[in-house]
Parts: structure tokens; C-alpha cells; sequence
């Protein structure tokens, strides 16, 4: 009984170390898949920019495991959440007053796709080789399909958005209008600047969720 104090803290010691290794190989990773694409990054490259063993990256996770795990921390900052209001960024905001909730929604999620947007395009280019990039893809988007079913009716109950007759097809087009596809065409591909793309999507999205149905 007396050797159990020390037991639990070098477990709790050898996973901490463990957690802080595979927050830098996944930091290391989303690095090297930005710049160089998924099939040019190698296992050991990402060890040297981690400063770790190859031996170690292969431990922590398959390359494929590692994009999946990059994407989800930079643009939400958490791994394998079920929901956008599970993650970093969004912690909070569903406890907002309603006539700042829209507001914050709409920054939040512009925020991390200025972030994700770049490791989303290797994502979908990944996926169409690697059945693992695909799995976890899809699963990605099944996601954000019911976050913005649940947007819709959180926006609905608050009384922001008008009563829907099909909410399944606004939260469609809430998706589309807030994707990282859509910030990387408007922001990075034609150049609109952040006040602008702001002030576009605010518009979009209010349109969308007052139109008659």
C-alpha cells in the first residue's frame, strides 16, 4: 500500500511526458503537411521537426492518423469531438445572450477556418488515396451536417432565425456559406480582406435563415 502514491505518479508523470510528445509530433505535422502536401511528408521529416525518433512518430500514430489529428487541432483545437461546441474554440458560446450568439458563432468558426483551411485542402486531396484519410473525411462532415442541424434550431429556439419549414436545407446552406472551402476561395484565392469577408457572410447568413421557405 505504501508504494502505491509513487506507483500513480509515474504513470500519471509517463503519461503527461507521452501527451506533450504527441502534441508536438501533431504541431510538427500540421507544419510540414501546410507546406509540403500529405504524399511529400514523410514519417521522418516529421520526426526531425519534431525533434523526436521516426520510431517514436510511428508510435504515436499512422501518417494518415497524424493529417486527421492535425487538421482537428488546428482548426478546433481538440481531437475526435463529436460536436464544434465540444471543442477549444467553442467553449462558451452556446452560454452567449442571444443578441451576441450569431455574432460569436460567425467569428468563431471564420477563426478557425482561417487556421484549418490550408490543412482541409490536404485532407480532401489525402482522401482520395488513402481510405483512412477518407473514413475519418467523412466522418468529419457527417459531423459538421449535424452541428449545423443543431445551429439551425439553437438559432430557431433563440428567435435569431425565422421559424423553417426545412431546417435540414438551411443548415445545408449554413454549411456551405461557412466552410473552409468558401473562406479559402473569397479570402486566399480572390483576396478579400477580413473586414470584407466578415461583413459578406454576416449578410449571407442572415438572408439564409430569414428567407421565406
Amino acid at each position: 500500500m505504501v508504494e502505491a502514491a509513487p506507483r500513480a505518479y509515474k504513470s500519471a508523470l509517463r503519461a503527461r511526458q507521452a501527451q506533450e510528445t504527441r502534441t508536438r509530433i501533431v504541431a510538427a505535422a500540421a507544419r510540414l503537411f501546410a507546406t509540403q502536401g500529405y504524399q511529400a511528408t514523410t514519417i521522418a521529416a516529421i520526426a526531425r521537426e519534431a525533434g523526436v525518433s521516426a520510431e517514436t512518430v510511428k508510435t504515436t500514430a499512422a501518417k494518415a492518423e497524424l493529417l486527421i489529428a492535425a487538421f482537428e487541432v488546428t482548426f478546433s483545437g481538440s481531437e475526435a469531438a463529436e460536436t464544434l461546441a465540444d471543442t477549444e474554440v467553442a467553449a462558451g458560446v452556446i452560454d452567449l445572450p442571444d443578441d451576441v450568439f450569431l455574432d460569436a458563432v460567425l467569428t468563431t468558426i471564420t477563426t478557425a477556418n482561417a487556421r484549418g483551411h490550408g490543412l482541409w485542402t490536404v485532407l480532401l486531396g489525402a482522401a482520395l488515396s488513402d481510405p483512412v484519410v477518407e473514413g475519418a473525411l467523412n466522418r468529419i462532415l457527417e459531423h459538421r451536417r449535424a452541428d449545423y442541424r443543431l445551429l439551425v434550431s439553437e438559432l430557431v429556439r433563440r428567435g435569431v432565425a425565422s421559424p423553417l419549414a426545412d431546417e435540414a436545407s438551411t443548415a445545408d446552406a449554413l454549411s456551405f456559406l461557412l466552410s473552409p472551402e468558401s473562406y479559402q476561395q473569397l479570402v486566399v484565392q480572390s483576396g478579400w480582406g477580413a473586414e470584407r469577408y466578415a461583413a459578406w457572410l454576416r449578410a449571407a447568413v442572415i438572408a439564409e435563415i430569414e428567407r421565406d421557405h
